[in-house]
């Protein structure tokens, strides 16, 4: 494994490995306290992000490396007309990893072919985001101590949300995997995602407009927000922003260890009166972002040294 693009680049027998570095991670942090000693990490963010930039800048710093970057494009040379590549190769001399997030899909593919240290995508546009893919992996091997016979509910955004693709790819190679797609009719799941994917691997599948249809059958209920800055008009966002809020009431004829987790940021898409709920598992799900990083950030050094 020489970098992370895409989430398909990875065997489920690597994925599987991740996992288990990150719970052995998780039991024994001390052990891994200076796997990292004398690394450098370059996080090279041209779009905002808080959970991702900082979990992978934490993930760095508890291997016992070290970080530098930047969190937008205008603090980069690309406001100078630098192209992304030439970043990268620059940006290269400085480092032994980097993680991009670009808004544009295709970026840090771009970058990976000219890049001489391993390149992790932390999200391309809305095509892929495969740390947050390997994030939700491991929320749901941790929380249900599986990733096969389950019933997974993806709700809100299905049309423009990338963790949402980049998990129906990921689940779709593990068994008796079926998925319930609730979005309204203007954010369904993508046709090539139901064609090449979900038809393709003979995944079951439904899709609906009501949360509540399917709530007694879901193992896993994972909520998106719906992306403002995916919109050109942004009537249609604020017409369909609360088209989904998951309170108390919508969660009476769910399972007692119904998982539900959320990529966060949440806007309003959860009631915070569910937070307490010990079905509720985004925020430990946020931490689990920080283990996995760093199985992965472990995996690519391994690689690069050998």
């Amino acid at each position: 494994m020489k970098h992370l693009i895409d989430i398909k680049e990875l065997t489920v027998e690597e994925i599987a490995e991740l996992i288990e570095v990150a719970k052995d991670i998780i039991a024994n942090k001390a052990k891994y306290a200076h796997k990292c000693d004398g690394k450098k990490l370059a996080t090279l963010f041209f779009e905002p992000s808080t959970r991702t930039r900082l979990s992978f800048e934490a993930a760095m710093m508890e291997l016992g490396g070290n970080v530098l970057g930047f969190s937008e494009a205008s603090s980069s040379s690309v406001s100078k007309g630098e192209t992304v590549a030439d970043t990268t190769r620059v940006v290269g001399c400085y480092s032994d990893i980097i993680a991009m997030r670009h808004p544009k899909e295709g970026a840090p593919l771009v970058a990976s072919e000219k890049s001489v240290v391993p390149i992790i995508n932390a999200g391309d546009g809305g095509h892929n985001h495969p740390t947050q893919t390997l994030t939700d992996l491991l929320t749901i091997h941790c929380e249900k101590g599986r990733l096969e016979n389950l019933t997974i509910g993806l709700c809100g955004d299905l049309k423009f949300g990338r963790t949402v693709h980049s998990l129906i790819t990921a689940m779709a190679r593990y068994k008796n995997i079926k998925f319930v797609l609730i979005s309204p009719k203007e954010l369904v799941i993508p046709e090539y995602i139901k064609k090449e994917i979900l038809d393709k691997n003979h995944i079951e599948y439904c899709e609906t407009n009501d949360i509540e249809e399917y709530m007694g059958e879901l193992d896993v209920l994972y909520m998106t927000r719906v992306q403002k800055e995916r919109f050109f008009n942004e009537d249609d966002y604020i017409r369909l922003k609360d088209y989904y809020i998951l309170n108390k009431e919508k969660l009476e004829k769910a399972k007692e260890d119904l998982c539900i987790m959320h990529p966060l940021p949440r806007v309003n898409e959860i009631s915070t009166d569910i937070d307490d709920d010990k079905r509720a598992c985004y925020f430990k799900q946020a931490e689990y972002g920080k283990y996995i990083r760093m199985a992965l950030i472990l995996k690519l050094l391994e690689g690069k040294e050998s």
